[in-house]
């Protein structure tokens, strides 16, 4: 069973910087699109960063020139590099993907389990 595997969450002062990292579980073919995604306590999941196979990326505009998300096709894995971290990004981050696990074509939806980030002094 492939899953996504989220970490680098933690306990970070206003300020601060973190970086998440996730990748698949087990044999990928191929993904396409990868994305960040995050829920804060009694709020909805919502968007934060995506970037496509070939590097084109969209950012939540709370989040602009601060958060950078990259990607390493080589090892199937996409980064978020958070700086300027505020209160108001405390959440569960997840990880999102469209991934292939044959030649066929077909890709499916996954998501992670979700990383902790909190902001706070």
């Amino acid at each position: 069973q492939v899953r996504l595997v989220e970490s680098g969450g933690g306990l970070v002062q206003p300020g601060g910087s973190l970086r998440l990292s996730c990748a698949p579980s087990g044999s990928i073919f191929r993904i396409n699109a990868m994305a960040w995604y995050r829920q804060a306590p009694g709020k909805q999941r919502e968007f934060v960063a995506a970037i496509t196979s070939g590097g084109s990326t969209n950012y939540r505009d709370s989040v602009k020139g601060r958060f950078t998300i990259s990607r390493d096709n080589a090892k199937n894995t996409v980064y978020l590099q958070m700086n300027g971290l505020k209160p108001e990004d405390t959440a569960v981050y997840f990880c999102n993907a469209d991934m292939s696990r044959t030649s066929s074509g077909h890709y499916s939806n996954y998501w992670g389990q979700g990383t902790q980030v909190t902001v706070s002094s």
